[in-house]
């Protein structure tokens, strides 16, 4: 198939580019966004002319001279407006108000024990309103809301499914658009800890990633070639329902034996169970001072978790592996049953300069995510696919 634009594309196109040059790598002079794009420098000057009268673009200097004029340097404009990110758990809800660079300005958190839609609705929206309210005054104001959610999420921001709440064909992006009057964007919780990561955690630069969001239960982001990979409808990453026990216990999904069933906060809801606890926080503090229950649970999450990993690296090759999401603060006695289990049971060259690491941004990277897919969405990212 043919490919054809006017000049007004290419120069959109262009203007993308050179703005998400400026994005990624700020402080920048022009000369380097010409280097870096291949782009001449009288286009990059006059479309940074754009950036800067759009006040997305700052300019400061001088620079380090080369030998002549020392050049202005380039800044991207993170104060130009806010976002808020937004992730739906099962145990509590989180949410950011974020400058556009990714730096959280303001952070709140509420326990969530009714997922009736309702109730859930008004706490999301309640907390929203409270983040919107402490915006500062920027150029552009609130350019957007992100929400990450455990669920399978078509591209109308439908939840068409989302078995840990009970919801189905929940029109969320709809009913927070009409809220609040302004972009929302909507996505599943592990995807948007993916472009968390991704773009702000320890995977930047990483072409073929897999983030494990494990906490209630356990979801992938999938990173193929430096994108965002969503199958054929938008629903890959479903990790947490595939089975590793053929005759297993039953899932609120409707399949038997499932990964999450093994290597999730849902194994502490087990009747025959003696732990101590039955959060992980809790957990936590428990096996810091040795208690027995507390270490023999998490050894066993750990090897499910392995197990669970052990399928998807023969199946994606990937060269990093993020685990994210509330259990990433048991990282200390879930690494190394994980570890030796992938060891043990992995191909061998799949397995080779394969890293895998916890999550620095921990349990906020789903939200951080959202919020950086509401950036972009309020910024653009015009490109061609051939």
């Amino acid at each position: 198939m043919k490919v054809t634009g006017d000049q007004a594309l290419v120069k959109k196109i262009n203007k993308s580019i050179v703005l998400h040059t400026i994005r990624k790598h700020s402080p920048i002079s022009r000369a380097k966004v010409s280097e870096m794009t291949g782009l001449n420098k009288a286009t990059v000057s006059n479309l940074v002319a754009e950036l800067c009268n759009e006040q997305l673009v700052t300019e400061a200097g001088p620079g380090i001279s080369s030998g002549g004029r020392k050049p202005l340097i380039l800044h991207f404009n993170s104060m130009a407006g806010s976002v808020v990110g937004i992730e739906l758990g099962v145990k509590q809800i989180t949410a950011v108000l974020c400058d556009l660079g990714g730096g959280i300005l303001e952070e709140i958190h509420r326990p969530l024990d009714n997922h009736q839609l309702p109730h859930v609705l008004g706490e999301m929206k309640g907390m929203i309103a409270s983040l919107i309210a402490t915006a500062p005054n920027t150029p552009y104001g609130i350019v957007g809301i992100g929400a990450g959610v455990p669920g399978m999420v078509d591209e109308n921001g439908v939840v068409l499914f989302a078995p840990n709440l009970g919801w189905e064909m929940v029109e969320l992006r709809a009913l927070l658009e009409k809220e609040f009057g302004v972009p929302v964007t909507v996505d599943n919780e592990a995807n948007a800890g993916a472009q968390g990561e991704l773009n702000f955690g320890v995977a930047r630069d990483i072409r073929h990633l897999l983030y494990i969001s494990a906490g209630a239960g356990i979801g992938s982001g999938i990173i193929i070639g430096g994108e965002l990979y969503k199958g054929a409808r938008g629903y890959a990453g479903e990790t947490g329902h595939m089975s590793i026990e053929a005759d297993g216990q039953p899932c609120s999904c409707g399949n038997r034996g499932c990964w999450e069933l093994y290597a999730s906060e849902k194994t502490y809801d087990q009747p025959d169970l003696h732990l101590p606890a039955r959060t992980t926080p809790e957990l936590v503090r428990y096996a810091e001072i040795g208690q027995e229950d507390a270490l023999r649970h998490f050894n066993v999450m750990g090897e499910a978790l392995g197990i669970g990993l052990t399928n998807v690296i023969n199946s994606f090759n990937p060269e990093l592996i993020v685990i994210g999401g509330t259990l990433s603060v048991a990282r200390d006695w879930l690494i190394e049953p994980l570890q030796r289990v992938v060891a043990e049971r992995t191909l061998p060259y799949h397995k080779q300069q394969l890293q895998i690491i916890f999550s620095e941004l921990g349990s906020r990277g789903a939200m951080i995510g959202a919020a950086f897919a509401a950036v972009m969405h309020f910024l653009g990212d015009t490109r061609v696919t051939l």
